[in-house]
């Protein structure tokens, strides 16, 4: 989950149509290298510079394969390959967000890779994210960077408020008066989105929909309780009113570095950015912690990131290659080199060596990782959240009822997933 990188759109949309090569688009000549085209989705100011550094050491020791490299705005990135994958020109390699997985993988655009290069180290992967790269009992991707979300708070302005890092939705409502009065500054600022709002569903031990039982529960009494606790949090002392503009999360953002707001609930994509503000000129600064727990007892949020996916549409000897270079990028000594410099969190434990987990905020997003929750494994899950973006801005801005946002929430639901059950 990341913001898209809307300025550079227009640019690659011309880019991208030059520059897929599946299959025998590649241009490669009979007697030269084999050029592969990996499709990165990062942050193109943050992230991709290290990923183009490694590309030229894979190249170096791989003097038969050239990699072509290619960095799409991540929020067309997902409608751009499907679109170019049902074409036969898609890319050998997408940097692809784990939702993306279940629907790639059924329209047969991923290629398995159990049993390549690719996957050769398998065994050192956190088991949960090899298994969010599978569908249908095959692995689609390598895992490559890991995320969830957390609650994120100034070390400083909890502590001169006297208060500690909450352990449920309760907790935080208190802390957020008391920080209020002692500093004036907001306690916490919640975001309207979706994604952040999946925290409180299973804070009740629930989800949007349940898989295994083909049914809809968006609007289950267990996730009108979580979605009330959610609504509750805008309103409040020390807690800031919800923000529905266009912008409200670089609002949020930009407010919690700068030590506007105490407490926010955010991924890990951000590290880099936190320290740039002025609150965290000092990284000790930064306090991560579990999102709080709901009535249930039980805290989690989603378990995000990317794999390395390798296009099905491409051919053999393309394939090896774009094998090879995900083995290659997924390596322990390339996550280790990517966590270094983007500060971004590995996806297998022997990447998160001493001077890696230095990084406070790697080491704080490590340490609740264990309380993220895997996606529901749907082709359509990456859809599922759209209707309720839609929806929950509504009921945050006051624009309609918690019951009528949810109800309209689970027709759009049911259009999507037909074979489902209210």
């Amino acid at each position: 989950m990341r913001r898209g990188i809307a300025a550079t759109a227009l640019v690659a949309s011309f880019a991208l149509a030059a520059t897929a090569c599946g299959g025998s688009d590649s241009g490669d000549k009979a007697d030269g290298p084999v050029t592969i085209t990996w499709w990165d989705t990062s942050n193109a100011t943050n992230e991709a510079p290290t990923y183009q550094a490694l590309i030229k050491d894979f190249e170096a020791a791989n003097k038969g394969i050239k990699v072509k490299y290619v960095n799409v705005p991540f929020d067309q990135a997902q409608n751009k390959f499907d679109t170019a994958a049902g074409a036969s020109g898609a890319p050998d390699v997408l940097r692809s967000d784990v939702g993306w997985t279940p629907a790639f993988a059924k329209k047969g655009y991923f290629l398995p890779l159990d049993g390549t290069e690719a996957l050769a180290d398998q065994a050192k992967f956190k088991p949960n994210l090899i298994e969010q790269a599978q569908y249908d009992g095959k692995t689609y991707g390598v895992p490559f960077v890991t995320d969830t979300l957390a609650l994120v708070y100034n070390k400083q302005l909890f502590e001169k408020a006297g208060v500690e890092a909450p352990k449920t939705w309760d907790d935080l409502k208190a802390a957020a008066a008391t920080i209020k009065s002692k500093t004036g500054v907001d306690g916490y600022w919640g975001s309207t989105a979706a994604y952040y709002a999946q925290t409180f569903l299973y804070g009740e031990g629930t989800d949007t929909v349940d898989a295994a039982a083909k049914k809809i529960t968006v609007n289950s009494d267990a996730a009108k309780q979580g979605y009330g606790t959610w609504l509750s949090l805008f309103s409040g002392k020390g807690l800031h009113k919800a923000d529905t503009t266009a912008d409200a999360y670089a609002h949020i953002q930009d407010a919690f570095v700068n030590g506007k707001v105490a407490a926010i609930i955010q991924g890990p994509w951000e590290i880099t950015n936190f320290y740039k503000g002025s609150a965290f000129k000092d990284k000790n600064n930064l306090g991560i912690a579990t999102v709080p727990a709901g009535s249930s007892g039980k805290a989690g949020a989603p378990t995000g990131g990317h794999n390395l996916s390798v296009y099905a549409g491409s051919d053999s000897a393309h394939q090896k290659a774009a094998e090879k270079f995900v083995g290659f990028m997924t390596s322990a000594k390339s996550q280790t080199q990517i966590a270094l410099k983007n500060s971004t969190l590995p996806t297998r434990d022997d990447a998160y060596t001493a001077e890696v987990k230095a990084d406070p905020g790697i080491a704080g997003y490590q340490s609740v990782l264990s309380s993220a929750q895997p996606r529901v494994a749907l082709p359509e899950y990456s859809s599922l959240l759209t209707p309720l973006d839609t929806e929950l801005v509504k009921i945050a801005g006051g624009k309609e009822s918690l019951d009528k946002g949810l109800s309209n929430a689970e027709t759009a639901l049911a259009k999507l997933v037909p074979d489902f059950s209210k």
